[in-house]
């Protein structure tokens, strides 16, 4: 698919305000499954792991697929906590816009403020949901205007000053442009969809250039191995291709594709080929790291490395006032 018919989109919350329940309504409502399938019946599609499942969040990046009017949107479902925040920089390299869902009692939380800083440093467009406008303490205009003071904190540029913002009921696979009177008012995610291919660019990429990729991702399965993830910023790949490797260090080294697969629903397809713009599978590059550049061998060039912040560890120390301080051991 042309780039200019793709778009990438990473989805940013905090823990529980309804990301992976708004992400599950949408490859529902955009027919991904059919009707026959056992993942319609599912409530949380995209948690798949044992202990995504368990305690109901989202601890690395799932990445999956639909089609809407003849467009292809690629949904990347980040982790909304501080303690995965290397996955969470990495992926955002793959988006061009983001949909930043927050709770409508709890307003921006402040890892949210994390992650949604990230984005919008990496110039992504903003979609806002104000989801779960069905609890008992919403607080629907503090919140509103707290999104608006975030955005004026951390936007690097006055275009994410103007953002449209939807009012949602995950839940319900309802959400609407303006807050409803009645929430029993009819409705789907029609707003969303529409916001996502009218707001979110199309990837700014070079589809005549030589080939060029950034990993951002390893996978692994016990039947392909190794799987070099990230998306195509230049050229054209296809299976069985020779690539050079640029490792961080500047070492190059060669590798052939074995495997070409890309995102359709939560699922990877085979293909013969993948356009730039869209993200890729690719198996047969045994050596790859997270940072490295595939290239055409005839034009090796590397892509700048990514700036993950590094992992903090947050200390405090004061004086003890237990009526048993220094008593110890007596």
């Amino acid at each position: 698919m042309e780039a200019d018919n793709i778009r990438n989109l990473a989805v940013i919350a905090h823990v529980d305000h309804g990301k992976t329940t708004l992400v599950d309504g949408l490859l529902k409502q955009s027919n991904t499954f059919a009707g026959h399938q056992a993942e319609m019946e599912q409530s949380l599609i995209m948690d798949t792991g044992d202990l995504e499942q368990e305690r109901g969040i989202t601890i690395s990046a799932k990445i999956t697929a639909i089609e809407y009017e003849g467009r292809k949107i690629n949904i990347i479902d980040t982790p909304g906590h501080a303690d995965f925040s290397g996955e969470v920089e990495r992926t955002l390299n793959m988006a061009d816009g983001c949909l930043l869902i927050v709770d409508a009692q709890e307003g921006p939380m402040p890892q949210t403020k994390f992650v949604l800083s990230k984005a919008l440093g990496l110039g992504l467009k903003p979609i806002v949901v104000i989801n779960k406008i069905d609890k008992t303490g919403a607080r629907l205009s503090q919140v509103r205007e707290e999104i608006a003071n975030l955005f004026l904190d951390l936007a690097v540029e006055d275009g994410q000053l103007e953002f449209p913002v939807y009012y949602a009921l995950a839940s319900e696979g309802k959400a609407y442009p303006d807050m409803p009177e009645n929430l029993d008012a009819a409705g789907d995610l029609t707003p969303v969809f529409r916001a996502i291919i009218d707001e979110v660019p199309a990837p700014a990429v070079d589809p005549s250039g030589s080939f060029q990729m950034l990993v951002t991702s390893l996978d692994w399965d016990n039947h392909r191995g190794k799987y070099a993830v990230g998306r195509l910023t230049r050229g054209r790949l296809t299976a069985g291709d020779e690539v050079t490797r640029i490792s961080t260090e500047g070492d190059p080294g060669s590798a052939s594709v074995d495997g070409l697969f890309t995102a359709k629903g939560l699922q990877r397809q085979g293909t013969e080929a993948i356009e730039s713009g869209d993200i890729a599978w690719i198996t047969g590059v045994k050596d790859a790291r997270i940072g490295d550049t595939l290239a055409d061998p005839r034009a090796p060039e590397s892509i700048p490395g990514m700036e993950i912040e590094s992992p903090t560890l947050q200390v405090s120390v004061g004086p003890n006032p237990s009526p048993f301080a220094g008593q110890e051991g007596r």
